[in-house]
Formats: structure tokens, C-alpha cells, sequence
């Protein structure tokens, strides 16, 4: 499995195709943080950004291969595996964007709360923020999973049903990425600093459930 992770990362980096998905962070992020804001706002603004941007690295690996090449490497490791590291490959790129934002985030940002009245724990907020955005990424992999190759093929309803599903994921009534983001908006109002646990175990259930749904149906389909 390690030789098939290293495989579909080395293939995304090669290809330069994930320019386009850090270039759409780096525009949310410069328009939405700027140094000296409350540290819980700005990680929220961080965190719910990275969704997006995690579904398109998770839709661009799963259709980066040529079909001769994904038949030779299902053919070798297992259709199943083959696409499990597709997504994990997804995963681990936007882990590591998300996390070097995070941190960059929580360091140019002011440690008080909305008002500047209250000092917040910059540790803490990095801490809940990273947490947060691990919420956002999870579920950013999960649209991605379930809207793209192999479950749908064609490339405009794959792309209209992603769009709806990171919408959903960041407004929808219930929704562990809502959940965990207003939870780092509602800490700076009050300058508690929240630890969204529930909505990462939420979300972990979830990335897990999509991603076992479509790697089994790869694996059905060929």
C-alpha cells in the first residue's frame, strides 16, 4: 500500500495539476485572513476553505492515471487498493496544505477573541484549528469520493453533484464541517476555544464509509 501511495503522489505532484487547487486556497486565504485578525475567526475561514479545494484534489486523482495504466496497477495491487490509494493520495496532499496554513494562520493571528478584549491561548486556537480543519478535509475527501470516478463518470454531473455535496458539507443542517467552524466562530465571540472531537469522529465515520463505497464499486466495475 506504501508503494501505491508513493506512486499516485508522485504522479500528482509530477503532473502540476494540483497548482490549481492550492492557487484557489491561497485566493480564499489572502481575501478572507489577514495578519493581527482574532486567531479563532481566521481558522475558521482556513479550515472551511480547505473543503473545496480537498474534493478537487480528491477528483483530480482518481482521474489522473491513463485507463491503460489504472489496468495495469489494478491488475497488480487489486482494484480495490488501487483506488485507495487514489484518495489517500488526495488526503495526504491537502493534509499537508491545510496544516502548513493552519500553522501559519495561528501564528500571524491575534491571540484575543472577536472583541479583543479576552487573550485566547494561541496554542489551543492552533490545536482547534487543525482539528477543525481535519474536519473540513475529511469531508472534502468524502464529496470527492462519492461524486467522481467510478460512481459518476460523466464529467458535468460529476462536477454539479460535487459542488452541491461541498455546499452541503459546509451549510447543511447537522453537518460536522458546520459544526466544528462555528464552534471557532462562537470561541471568539466568548475567547473559549473549542475542541471539536465530536465532528472529527463524525466526519472520520464518514471519509471511511465513502471512501469503502467507492473503492468497492472500482473494484465491481473493473
Amino acid at each position: 500500500m506504501t508503494a501505491l501511495l508513493r506512486y499516485q503522489t508522485a504522479l500528482l505532484l509530477r503532473s502540476q495539476r494540483w497548482l490549481p487547487p492550492l492557487l484557489l486556497y491561497g485566493v480564499f486565504l489572502t481575501v478572507g485572513v489577514r495578519p493581527g485578525q482574532p486567531v479563532l475567526d481566521s481558522l475558521g475561514y482556513t479550515a472551511a476553505a480547505l473543503l473545496p479545494v480537498t474534493a478537487w484534489l480528491v477528483r483530480i486523482c482518481v482521474t489522473q492515471e491513463p485507463p491503460a495504466a489504472r489496468a495495469v496497477t489494478a491488475a497488480a495491487k487489486g482494484t480495490f487498493r488501487a483506488h485507495l490509494a487514489t484518495l489517500l493520495a488526495a488526503v495526504v496532499v491537502a493534509g499537508v496544505l491545510g496544516t502548513a496554513a493552519t500553522l501559519t494562520v495561528a501564528v500571524i493571528s491575534e491571540p484575543k477573541n472577536a472583541d479583543h478584549t479576552v487573550e485566547v491561548s494561541r496554542l489551543a486556537a492552533g490545536g482547534a484549528g487543525l482539528l477543525a480543519a481535519a474536519v473540513c478535509l475529511l469531508l472534502g475527501a468524502a464529496a470527492g469520493a462519492l461524486c467522481a470516478r467510478p460512481l459518476l463518470r460523466a464529467r458535468g454531473w460529476s462536477l454539479l453533484v460535487t459542488l452541491l455535496a461541498v455546499l452541503t458539507a459546509l451549510i447543511g443542517t447537522g453537518s460536522p464541517a458546520k459544526y466544528a467552524i462555528t464552534g471557532l466562530v462562537t470561541g471568539s465571540r466568548t475567547g473559549v476555544v473549542p475542541v471539536p472531537v465530536l465532528p472529527f469522529a463524525a466526519a472520520a465515520l464518514l471519509a471511511a464509509a465513502a471512501g469503502a463505497v467507492a473503492c468497492a464499486v472500482a473494484t465491481r466495475r473493473g
